[in-house]
């Protein structure tokens, strides 16, 4: 490759690491204000968090079509391929982090304050949604330094969240089990609980490809 179509190519991947920091941030930041709205009962934040979606869609797609544009026209080898290779999966991982705080933002548009706080769940929630947030913001910082120390810390919380995650999966058994007639609201909050577990997870997911981006060794994660 030629000195200037070199410096095109490095352009054209610098380019790529900046939507895609750009597109986890913003990820990062629906789930800020999707929790922040569960807090407070604010149904106008909520409500942005749902609108801003499309924006994210819009984001993995263009850059989908960058990547495949690269593969295509440069034919990436070695330490390139590696870079475009994990743009196009940590991508996909980022998607479903801005649809899973989406999620959790509609799921606040219908819920019933007084009825959430009888279930009793409610500080685990907000604590689970800290632990899933930092572990999606140092995911995302671990991408932009591509930091091995800082993915790891990543990795290791994952069992944090899923520990909260079966403590308030057993409280809300506990509280459907003696109030039978009063599961909608605590099955509300189940799935809160359960979108915050695979946030997680999908956080451990890019922390795993800002290895394979220094390592090219990658353990096989399949997150939905």
């Amino acid at each position: 490759m030629g000195t200037s179509l070199r410096k095109m190519y490095d352009a054209e991947l610098m380019a790529l690491d900046t939507m895609l920091a750009r597109m986890g941030h913003a990820a990062g930041g629906a789930i800020e204000s999707a929790m922040t709205a569960l807090r407070t009962g604010n149904a106008e934040l909520a409500r942005s968090v749902i609108a801003r979606d499309s924006e994210i869609d819009a984001a993995e797609h263009e850059i989908e079509h960058r990547c495949l544009t690269l593969f295509l026209r440069q034919q990436p080898v070695a330490g390139d391929l590696r870079k475009v290779s994990t743009a196009l999966k940590m991508v996909t991982d980022i998607e479903r982090i801005a649809d899973q705080a989406s999620d959790i933002a509609e799921i606040t548009l219908h819920l019933h304050a007084e009825g959430a706080a009888a279930v009793g769940v409610m500080d685990d929630l907000y604590k689970m949604g800290d632990v899933a947030l930092n572990m999606v913001k140092t995911a995302i910082g671990a991408y932009v330094q591509v930091d091995l120390s800082t993915a790891a810390q990543v990795i290791a919380r994952d069992d944090d969240c899923d520990a909260m995650f079966s403590k308030i999966s057993r409280e809300i058994a506990q509280y459907i089990a003696a109030h039978p007639d009063d599961t909608e609201t605590a099955l509300d909050l189940f799935m809160i609980a359960k979108y915050l577990e695979r946030l997680g997870d999908h956080a451990v997911n890019v922390a795993e490809w800002v290895e394979f981006l220094k390592t090219g060794v990658h353990k096989s994660r399949k997150i939905v």
